[in-house]
């Protein structure tokens, strides 16, 4: 099983080919992503582990869309001092299909 930990928006993800993952958006032109900062990479019975990245290794992936996730409600609150704030907020995201791990 192949698989690898790649790093993107800060945040950390476990993929193999044919999954669809969604990152914080990615300003990229056309149709395809490259991810090159890959912290460990297995194919079964090698594991490598990066410092903190691998170098020469690189996932592959499709970009499927890019949209907004539903809307989250931020409220504050003081209690006894009628402090109230209401905001809301909506992430924006890519979701990408990964294609080839190398």
């Amino acid at each position: 099983m192949l698989f690898a930990v790649i790093e993107t928006g800060g945040k950390q993800y476990k993929v193999s080919a044919g999954d669809k993952i969604k990152v914080e958006k990615l300003d990229v032109k056309g149709d395809a992503a490259v991810f090159d900062k890959v912290l460990l990479k297995s194919d079964g019975s090698e594991v490598l582990i990066g410092t903190p990245h691998l170098k020469g290794a690189k996932v592959e992936g499709k970009i499927l869309k890019q949209g907004r996730t539903d809307k989250k409600i931020v409220f504050r609150y003081h209690s006894k001092t009628r402090y109230r704030k209401l905001k809301t907020h909506r992430q924006s995201f890519t979701e990408v299909e990964i294609t080839k791990i190398s």
